[in-house]
């Protein structure tokens, strides 16, 4: 009986930080020629969601090229804007209710090309 086990290969280390899953050196140092995914493509996204939220729906705010601080600052302003509660998660804005049309239209007046995405 062939027994099928599964190689284990290293995702992060404190020495060097991320680690290409290909060739298992650091992002850095990768000779394997993937190339990452690009953060945005210039459109931010703007998504209703209800999975995994119990019916309740969250309008979910995504390729915006920001980071840090400054996205933390956004999403304090967007949720001020729609009058309701949300987070921040992974570069991911989520703002609690339907409100994707106010969403967009404060994006834009920022300077954003903004795409209603999804149903």
């Amino acid at each position: 009986m062939a027994q099928n086990k599964k190689q284990s290969t290293i995702v992060y280390s404190t020495d060097h930080g991320t680690i290409c899953p290909a060739c298992n050196r650091p992002k850095a140092n990768c000779t394997c020629g993937q190339k990452s995914i690009p953060k945005s493509d210039g459109i931010v996204r703007i998504e209703r969601q209800t999975k995994g939220r119990k019916g309740k729906g969250v309008s979910l705010i995504t390729g915006l090229p920001l980071e840090g601080n400054d996205l933390k600052k956004l999403a304090k302003t967007l949720k001020a804007k729609c009058g309701t509660g949300g987070t921040l998660k992974d570069g991911i804005i989520e703002i609690q209710g339907d409100h994707r049309q106010a969403l967009k239209l404060e994006l834009e007046k920022l300077g954003y090309k903004v795409k209603l995405a999804g149903g």
